[in-house]
This record gives structure tokens, sequence and C-alpha cells, in this order.
């Protein structure tokens, strides 16, 4: 079967215990797309003999009726995840040669549950961006194409939404600091969960902005996604941040029943600039959730219009402090050094070297508004902004609404390199629909659900109350099935 690669995680999970193939064959199959599909340029470090050695395993597991639902999958790990004796370099030059001697949480839940990696994928720069430009090994390309043009996959997944939409991996881990999931799954037609925060412990993912970052799945269904989370998901003592809370069976969760949830549409994400097509797609995506038995309600978020420029006062200055560690000191790239240099010049050459130009934008935004003559005038501020968002939150849920229904992003995928070169604001705005859940610390998802007038992808956005992942995967099936979007990307690369 040569198009074992195109499976979801569910049907390859079926086939694989009826006997009708093994890992090995699905593994192998992933290979032969990865290698044929070097244009994308998703992948930075590919694993081939190790992703081989961990399907002969998951092989025997199966055999011997140990089989837990993510065994013998084949998928693409995004570069932020340690991973024992592989590079693992944030898509930096600083990083480069870094080969830790241990494994994420994440990926070592994975592993546990019998998962095959087959390699690395591409990403931003230390997670920094929307378009996956910013990596130090090139752009990821979009596997869509409309025209000439080459497009952005988003980011900073970009590397994971590639290559799960060009059936590259059966699915991919990706992680999410101000929508760093679900938009690039917006652009590729594909699911991208961001769980609630301290649902994924975030032990062993390189840092971006602390407070913010959750890992999660992108996949190519709803019912992949919540596959996928039940075996990333786990209580860690090694992450302060990770909640004592059970994971629950979310597979189980997917009843297709909605009848009586509440969904909110909020009126503040009626924003100037978005699409006329992706409006209509909105207003199309509450009816096909009225039609399936839900509640439609107007909400209010008053604060949501605060949230861009909170996000980038609050991420640019954890990013500032979490970056400090690479120095050429301990690990990582260290700058060649000159006659009469000490290690003040070594810091500095460094990190001029190592540290990419939007690395080091946020860098220095981030030192700026913790510098002492302005952190109460900025840094405090965003925090409190950020109470009040998530107040607004709060007070819609305890009203009894049970999920938010939003648009994913303001538009379809744009052109490699249509905003280099402009305002690096008018990158930041593709995040405006996707920051306030992580500054709230919610569960979020995007489904895709219609193709723009050029035929692109666009995605609507479900948020979540915390914790109640099971429930926003029930709706975000409901909807998936409504839509009944099955639309691929043309083989052309």
């Amino acid at each position: 079967m040569s198009d074992l690669n195109k499976l979801t995680i569910a049907a390859a999970r079926d086939g694989l215990r009826k006997g009708d193939f093994t890992s090995a064959e699905l593994t192998e199959t992933c290979l032969v797309a990865i290698e044929a599909a070097g244009a994308l340029n998703a992948w930075c470090h590919k694993t081939p003999e190790k992703a081989r050695e961990m399907a002969a395993a998951a092989d025997k597991r199966i055999a011997a009726g140990d089989a837990p639902a993510m065994c013998g999958i084949p998928l693409g790990i995004k570069d932020l995840f340690c991973t024992r004796d592989v590079p693992s370099q944030a898509a930096s030059r600083i990083l480069d040669g870094f080969l830790p001697q241990y494994e994420s949480t994440v990926t070592q839940n994975l592993w546990d549950a019998g998962a095959v990696m087959l390699g690395k994928l591409s990403m931003d720069e230390f997670a920094m961006g929307s378009s996956n430009e910013s990596a130090c090994y090139g752009p990821v390309v979009n596997p869509w194409k409309v025209d000439d043009r080459q497009l952005t996959p988003g980011g900073s997944s970009g590397g994971s939404a590639a290559a799960v939409a060009a059936d590259l991996c059966l699915a991919a881990t990706g992680t999410d600091t101000g929508g760093s999931i679900r938009q690039p799954a917006a652009f590729t037609g594909t699911v991208g969960l961001k769980p609630t925060y301290g649902r994924v412990s975030r032990w062993g993912v390189i840092a971006f902005a602390s407070s913010l970052d959750q890992a999660g799945p992108m996949t190519k269904t709803v019912r992949d996604a919540a596959i996928m989370l039940g075996a990333m998901a786990s209580v860690d003592a090694k992450d302060s941040t990770s909640a004592e809370r059970a994971v629950p069976d979310y597979e189980a969760a997917l009843t297709g029943d909605i009848r009586g949830r509440r969904i909110g549409i909020p009126r503040e994400y009626r924003m100037e600039g978005m699409s006329d097509e992706i409006d209509a797609l909105w207003h199309k995506a509450a009816e096909m959730l009225r039609d399936a038995g839900a509640e439609v309600v107007d909400i209010t978020l008053p604060h949501t219009k605060y949230a861009l420029p909170a996000y980038y006062v609050i991420a640019p200055a954890e990013a500032s402090s979490n970056l400090a560690r690479y120095d050429g000191v301990r690990y990582g790239r260290r700058a060649r050094l000159g006659a009469g240099d000490g290690v003040v010049e070594m810091y500095e050459k460094t990190r001029a070297e190592g540290f990419g130009p939007e690395v080091q934008r946020r860098v220095m935004i981030g030192t700026y508004v913790l510098s002492a003559g302005f952190y109460d005038a900025y840094y405090n501020r965003a925090r409190k902004v950020r109470a009040l968002i998530k107040r607004d939150f709060d007070q819609v849920f305890a009203d009894g609404i049970d999920a938010i229904l939003t648009p994913a992003t303001p538009s379809a995928a744009f052109g490699l390199g249509e905003m280099s070169g402009k305002d690096p604001v008018e990158m930041y705005l593709n995040d405006v629909f996707t920051v306030t859940v992580n500054l709230a610390g919610l569960p979020g998802i995007s489904v895709p659900v219609g193709l723009d007038r050029q035929g692109l992808p666009l995605g609507m956005q479900l948020i979540g109350r915390p914790w109640d992942e099971g429930g926003l995967l029930n709706l975000a099936q409901s909807l998936e099935s409504a839509a009944g979007f099955t639309a691929k990307p043309s083989r052309w690369w």
C-alpha cells in the first residue's frame, strides 16, 4: 500500500491492530514521502534509522497485544522539543550542535505509548513568528498552491502544519504561545489544538514565554487530536506549572451530541480588515452549530482590543529573560573571539551571530519593558490588562457559555516574503484572534471549515472552558462533520 501515509491516526491504529499492515510499512511509506518533499523544506533533522527501530519495536508490542492508541504511529516533532541524541535547536544558529542528553516529557510520553519519530520539523526561530520565515534552515513552504507564489504555512509551527497537510507524517507536535498551533493549522487545512495551560508538560520544551507556552497536537482530524492529546498530556513533577489533574479519555468524549451547548459569538472579534469571506464563514459555522442543536448567543469580551499590545509586552519580556541563558559558555554556538576579547565580548558576538533579526527585536523590546524606568509603565500594566482579559472569559463562562466561536486568522495564507520589509506590527496582527486564549490560559482549537475564492483553506476557532478539552473536542468534531472539509493540496512538490 503506497498511500499509507495518507491515513489518519484513527484509521492507522485500526489497520495496525487488524494486521492489515505493519508500523514498519507505515513508517517506510512516510520516509519515502519525506524524501520526495524536499521543496517544502519542512524537515530540519531526519531520523530514518531511529524511526525504523521504533517501528520494529512497535510491531512487537502490537503483536503481543500491548498496543496503546498511538503505538506504531509515525510522527514529526517540532524542533522546540528536546529529543535525546537528536539535534534540538529551536531553528536558531545559537543552538547549532546542541544534542540533548534527555527527552522532553511530551516526547517521552509519546515514545512510551509506542509512537515513532520520523524526525524534527522546522519552525520560526525560538517560536517567534507567524510565517515560518525566521528559521535558520530557511522558510517552510505551504503545500497549498493556487498560483505561482510560494505561500507561508503560518508560524511558528509551520513545519508541523506543512508536514501534516502534505501527508509526510500522520501527525505532529506543535507549541502555541500566541497562536502558533492554531494559525498554521488554519493556513494548511489541518486541525490544531492548544490545550489549557498546565494540561501538557513544558519540561524539555525550549522556552519562549513561560507563562504562555503550551504544547499540543497538529493532526488531520479532530478525532486524531483527541487521541494524540491523550498520549501527550500528563501530570509532571518536573514542571511546576503542570496541573494535578487526571487525563481523561478524550476520544470517548466525542459523542457527537452538542444539543443544549451554548456557543458565544464575541462582538469584539468583528475587526477592521477582516476579509468578507472569513466573516461569511463565521456566520456559516455558527449556523452549522445551531443546526446541530447548540444555542448560539452574542457575547462581549470588552478588553479584547488590548490583547495584542499586552501580549507583545509580556511575551518579549519573558523571552528576554529566557533567552539570556544562550551566552556561548555552556552549549550551542560560541563566536570566534579576537585578541583581547573578554566574557562581555563573547556574549555580544555570540548573540549577534546566533540570534536572527526577529529574535533580536523581541529580546530588545523585552529588555526595554523590564528596565527600571519602564517596568511599571509597560510590563506591570500589561499584566493588569491580562488579568482583565481573563476576567472577561471567566464572566462569560460563569454566565453559562460552553465555548466561543471566532475566526482563527484574519486571512488565508499569504505569500512568503510579502510581509518582509514591512512594519513588523503587520505580521503581529495575524495573531489578533488567538493571543487572548494564551493570555487567559484557555484551550482553543482550529478546525478547517472551507476554502476562500482562491481555493485556500480557512479555519474557525473554538475556545473552551478551562480543562474542558473533551467538551471542546466534541464541539469541534460536530463543526468538522457539518463542514465536511475534505480538500487536500494538489501535489506539486
